[in-house]
C-alpha cells in the first residue's frame, strides 16, 4: 500500500502529542484504537505513561491481534487488551469499569483504517462502508469524548488529522495540528 512507514510514524508522534496535551494520562482516560494492527500507536501510549488497562486495540484480523498481543509480552505490557473485531458489525468489549459497549471510552484513535475502510466495495444501495464508520464511533464515546483520525486518501495529499467530539459531532481539522487544540 502507499502508505509508508515515515507516514505511520509521523501519525503515531503527533496522536501521542496530541492525546498527552488533551487527555492526559494522568486522568486514565480509557482509549480505544480502532484498527490497531500490530499496536504500536498503544504501545507509544504506554510508554508516553498512560496505564495499559486502560488501554485496548480492536482489529478484524486475528493475526494481527496474535502478533500484538505477542509484542506486548516482549515490552512488558500485557495489560493493554486486544480484541479481534470487525468494528462496522460487531460492537467492541465495553470499556474498563463499564458494562456496556456504548457511551464508555474518552479517546478513540485510528490510524489509516478510515483510509482502508474507504477502499471497501460499496452495497447494493450504492453505499460506501465507510459511510457509516463515524456514527458508529461516535456512539462508543462518553459525552465529550474525542474520536481523533489520521487519513491520507490520496497519496500525493497531506496527512489529515481529524478531531470529531461526541455527541453533538463537532468536526475540526486539515493536518494543522494548531487547529485541534
Amino acid at each position: 500500500m502507499w502508505i509508508n512507514r515515515r507516514f505511520g510514524q509521523d501519525s503515531v508522534e503527533k496522536m501521542v502529542d496530541w492525546a498527552l496535551e488533551n487527555v492526559p494520562a494522568s486522568s486514565d482516560p480509557r482509549i480505544l484504537e480502532i484498527g490497531s494492527g500490530n499496536g504500536t500507536l498503544l504501545f507509544a501510549l504506554r510508554e508516553a505513561g498512560y496505564a495499559p488497562p486502560c488501554l485496548s486495540g480492536l482489529d478484524y484480523s486475528p493475526d494481527a491481534v496474535n502478533l500484538a498481543r505477542m509484542v506486548a509480552r516482549t515490552r512488558n505490557s500485557e495489560g493493554i487488551a486486544f480484541h479481534v473485531c470487525d468494528f462496522l458489525s460487531e460492537l467492541p468489549p465495553p470499556a474498563p469499569g463499564h458494562v456496556d459497549a456504548l457511551g464508555g471510552w474518552d479517546l478513540l484513535l485510528d490510524k489509516g483504517t478510515y483510509d482502508a475502510i474507504a477502499l471497501g466495495e460499496k452495497d447494493e444501495s450504492g453505499r460506501s462502508p465507510v459511510a457509516a464508520y463515524p456514527v458508529r464511533a461516535s456512539r462508543l464515546l462518553r459525552e465529550n469524548g474525542y474520536f481523533l483520525i489520521t487519513c491520507k486518501l490520496q497519496h500525493d495529499l497531506a496527512p489529515i488529522l481529524l478531531l470529531i467530539i461526541a455527541p453533538s459531532m463537532q468536526f475540526y481539522g486539515r493536518g494543522v495540528e494548531d487547529e485541534l487544540h
